[in-house]
């Protein structure tokens, strides 16, 4: 299954992000079953970003972990950053995000939504306004090259600052941070940022994504904490010889 969570740094003094990116937190996690990490760290690459948050403080980083188990995930997390918030989602993918190196920042500014289904529409009319029509407005009024949706199934917290119903992860390229036509796809024309722009607030005001939203951009990394596969070379070098050259011979029986 696929863990997500919201982290704020509290008042710890160490930086959050240093601590979420700690080779000691990794083992623990490793260990309590995380065969997957990634890290979307709010931090000093992408500074000139905006950034929205609900509450007084903005979401520092954003976790996702897949495991089998939640409750070790979540207290090793818990120890390491000040407040944390978590869910279990469903994931989709309509644009599969490019696979990185293990533990190497993506070149891309990598938004994270954290969003909240309004009160005036119930869960099957909103999944249907979000999944089946909004999609493919967003895809074709951005320029994002990796695009995953998760609808929150269950909460693995006891406390979050607010309901929160969705994640969405966004990839742009870099120059998105301080360029809206790098961002929304419009090389440079004015008269099509506008049609862009327009159709995607409206989409979005459709099913309520333009009000109770953190907005957290982010440094992209992701841990593979699977071991790693034999090679044939190595499995051939561990098999005894008698198997390569014929059957062995029948064993003495006592």
């Amino acid at each position: 299954m696929k863990l997500m969570y919201a982290a704020w740094a509290g008042d710890q003094s160490e930086d959050l992000a240093h601590r979420l990116r700690d080779e000691r937190l990794h083992e623990r996690l490793a260990a309590a079953g995380v065969r997957r990490l990634q890290l979307n760290l709010d931090d000093a690459d992408v500074a000139p970003a905006m950034r929205i948050a609900t509450g007084p403080a903005h979401v520092g980083a954003v976790i996702s972990a897949w495991a089998d188990d939640d409750r070790q995930v979540t207290a090793a997390l818990s120890e390491a950053v000040g407040t944390l918030a978590g869910w279990e989602v469903d994931e989709r993918r309509p644009i599969p995000p490019p696979e990185t190196a293990h533990g190497v920042r993506m070149a891309a500014l990598a938004n994270v939504a954290v969003l909240q289904r309004p009160e005036e529409l119930d869960r099957e009319e909103w999944l249907h306004r979000w999944l089946v029509d909004h999609t493919p407005i967003a895809i074709a009024t951005q320029a994002t090259f990796g695009y995953v949706q998760n609808v929150v199934t269950r909460q693995v917290t006891e406390d979050a600052p607010r309901r929160v119903d969705a994640l969405v992860e966004e990839l742009f390229p870099s120059e998105g941070m301080v360029d809206m036509h790098a961002f929304y796809g419009s090389g440079g024309d004015d008269a099509q940022l506008r049609d862009r722009l327009t159709r995607l607030m409206a989409s979005v005001t459709r099913i309520g994504f333009d009000h109770d939203i953190d907005l957290v951009p982010s440094s992209r990394y992701v841990y593979d904490f699977r071991p790693a596969p034999r090679s044939p070379a190595t499995t051939a070098a561990r098999t005894p010889a008698r198997s390569l050259t014929g059957p062995s011979p029948s064993p003495t029986r006592s």
